[in-house]
């Protein structure tokens, strides 16, 4: 299985919660999901990051499936302008 792991950090982190929402609708319209997560930030320490998302995917092909998807995409555009930052690690699960 293969583990996508996003971690984001808002211009604004009261956009976060609002994220996490759309974020999590991505597992019902979205096929290539197999498993979605969605957690907050509860520190707000100056290293954290305000959101982290982990999706599991069968392959490599499923997860390109999944970030080309139009409801991703179109998620991506609304999420774009109000990161200051993410960062993405993609591993197999032992």
């Amino acid at each position: 299985m293969l583990v996508h792991v996003v971690l984001m950090r808002f211009t604004d982190p009261g956009d976060a919660p609002e994220a996490a929402v759309r974020l999590r609708q991505l597992a019902v319209s979205v096929p290539q999901v197999k498993t979605l997560d969605v957690g907050l930030d509860i520190t707000g320490s100056p290293h954290s990051y305000d959101l982290v998302l982990t999706t599991r995917h069968t392959d490599p092909g499923e997860l390109a499936a999944y970030q080309s998807h139009p409801d991703h995409l179109q998620l991506a555009a609304w999420l774009g302008p109000r990161l200051a930052h993410r960062a993405v690690v993609d591993h197999l699960e032992p």
